[in-house]
């Protein structure tokens, strides 16, 4: 059966939000909510590699220090989870999903792995943030979508305060968004307050990745070894991503 995004319905299911679609392609396989948008992109046998931009430019803070903890909000086909891993095994990812119906689709679908170091909370993201024990976790990426929309959660400010607080002294929000929030605005103005360094990424699909670290930070030169050695761990061509963050 072929959708408007072109691919074959590989699996179907539905739960109280709607249809949950697995597509695949020639050399990809997506998840898709609405047959409209692709919520998460793999390589088919390669589901540690993330294919979306965006998701690529929400791994930058792992040129700066690989955590040893990460949080997840928004668990989708499980790209960020599974290109954590591979990465950084002995890293401690902790994924929070609203969907229990997504967590199967992505256990069975798109290679999220059963493993000690994966924990997986069916929950909105909100409430486990909020519990989320002072500097207990070095990294938290937020994407935290609906079907054709990012939750508006991810734009408040508390939201931003509870991330603050969660992440460790030397710790990084990376958060995924739709419309890039207006630079002199309440949101990048609380970021700044809160944060030693904020920047922005523009994907060439006008997506925004914003990022936050606790410690001041500088913007590389594309020649540093740190980008070449990630690139030969996870190849997702870190160079050009950091050649395209600002302040």
């Amino acid at each position: 059966m072929m959708l408007r995004l072109g691919g074959v319905i590989t699996h179907e299911t539905e739960d109280a939000l709607g249809k949950i679609r697995v597509l695949d392609y020639r050399k990809h396989r997506v998840l898709t909510f609405d047959s409209v948008f692709e919520q998460s992109k793999i390589a088919l046998g390669k589901p540690w590699l993330p294919v979306h931009e965006y998701n690529r430019a929400m791994l930058l803070p792992l040129v700066y220090a690989e955590p040893a903890h990460a949080t997840v909000l928004g668990l989708g086909g499980g790209v960020m989870v599974n290109a954590l891993h591979y990465l950084m095994p002995c890293c401690r990812v902790h994924a929070v999903e609203l969907r229990e119906e997504v967590v199967k689709v992505a256990r069975s679908f798109f290679g999220v792995p059963e493993h000690p170091n994966i924990d997986i909370t069916v929950s909105d993201a909100r409430p486990v943030l909020r519990e989320m024990a002072a500097g207990s976790t070095d990294l938290i990426l937020a994407d935290l979508y609906g079907p054709d929309h990012m939750s508006p959660a991810q734009a408040h400010r508390r939201f931003i305060d509870y991330c603050n607080h969660a992440l460790s002294d030397q710790g990084w929000l990376a958060m995924n968004f739709h419309v890039a929030p207006e630079r002199g605005g309440p949101l990048m103005g609380h970021l700044n307050r809160l944060f030693a360094d904020v920047m922005v990424y523009r994907t060439r699909t006008n997506n925004y990745v914003i990022y936050a670290s606790k410690q001041p930070v500088d913007l590389l030169l594309p020649s540093h070894p740190a980008l070449k050695s990630l690139e030969t761990r996870l190849p997702i061509g870190w160079r050009g991503v950091m050649e395209r963050v600002y302040r």
